[in-house]
């Protein structure tokens, strides 16, 4: 067999470039428009859509080769009948999306899960609920604070305190109607003290007040039915002008620890008395029962005070 064209349509022959040679042209080979380079090459290649599903080759007689089915071809431009989509064909691809497991509708597949959102939401609510409780319990709390303890913000001293200035009106009294008090009329007196209603003012049935102003003058109140042992608030009600004055107290027969205050706190000149009436208190310790105080004139004391009145109050207080 010698180089060239050594029969038609075999293997040999074809060499898809085979118009790009010089040999090749000068066998015919020509650019490919349907098949290989050369003219009669194997067209072993099809188009794409040339082949046909589904069809079935002509049946041969007995004895005969089978023949392929001919290529059906289109126009250009027009689909290709020989070609068509796989699910077009009888076994092919299925034309319907297959639902998914755990859809919903008729299918086996589980729906929502309401049941857990339902319990989600209970508990969102309970927790809501606690927390309301919670801090109404917190404010009832803070409320007891504020408005229990209104005492402890008084200064913790067992013997005395220092007085604010006050006016001269009845809060104390009227605000101490559970403890004993006592008016000038009922105090006892020592020295040369004596009841007087001159100067106007005085809270007293009356207007009596004692004038306790020299040395040795007293008064001495025995205050029966204290109710329990513990801190108490003794009040005095007196009116002084000009200097500050003090006197000793003394309860259940110990001197108290500091002298009984009795300041100037109206800033009273010239000897205007009546001007002068005012509040002063002490914190003495208490038992139960009968307690009994006595404010005196000692030596050093300033005396110069007007007294119309004593009376307890509970625990550690300013008015």
């Amino acid at each position: 067999m010698t180089p060239g064209n050594n029969g038609a349509n075999t293997p040999e022959d074809d060499d898809p470039f085979g118009y790009l040679y010089a040999d090749g042209q000068a066998n015919g080979a020509q650019p490919p428009s349907g098949g290989y380079g050369y003219p009669n090459s194997v067209n072993r290649v099809r188009s794409v859509g040339q082949r046909q599903y589904g069809q079935q080759a002509p049946t041969a007689q007995y004895g005969q080769a089978p023949q392929p089915a001919a290529p059906q071809q289109g126009a250009y431009g027009q689909p290709n009948a020989a070609y068509a989509a796989p699910e077009t064909f009888p076994g092919g691809a299925p034309t319907s999306p297959q639902q998914a497991y755990g859809g919903g509708g008729g299918g086996r597949g589980r729906g929502p899960n309401t049941k857990g959102l339902l319990i989600g939401a209970v508990a969102v609510v309970a927790a809501v609920v606690i927390g309301i409780g919670v801090a109404m319990m917190n404010g009832d709390d803070d409320k007891d604070d504020k408005t229990g303890n209104a005492a402890a913000s008084a200064p913790a001293q067992g013997q005395s305190s220092e007085p604010s200035p006050s006016s001269g009106s009845s809060k104390g009294a009227d605000s101490a109607k559970e403890l004993p008090k006592v008016e000038a009329k009922a105090l006892r007196l020592g020295g040369s003290a004596a009841l007087a209603s001159d100067v106007k003012g005085a809270q007293s049935d009356g207007g009596v007040y004692v004038n306790l102003n020299q040395v040795g003058n007293s008064v001495t109140w025995s205050a029966d039915g204290i109710p329990s042992a513990g801190d108490y608030t003794l009040f005095a009600h007196y009116s002084t002008v000009d200097e500050d004055q003090s006197m000793t107290l003394t309860v259940n027969g110990k001197k108290f620890g500091t002298p009984m205050p009795l300041k100037n706190y109206t800033h009273t000149n010239d000897g205007d008395f009546e001007k002068g009436w005012t509040t002063t208190y002490a914190w003495p310790t208490l038992t139960k029962g009968t307690n009994t105080f006595t404010l005196s004139c000692e030596n050093g004391d300033k005396c110069n005070v007007l007294l119309d009145k004593l009376y307890l109050k509970k625990g550690r207080v300013k008015g």
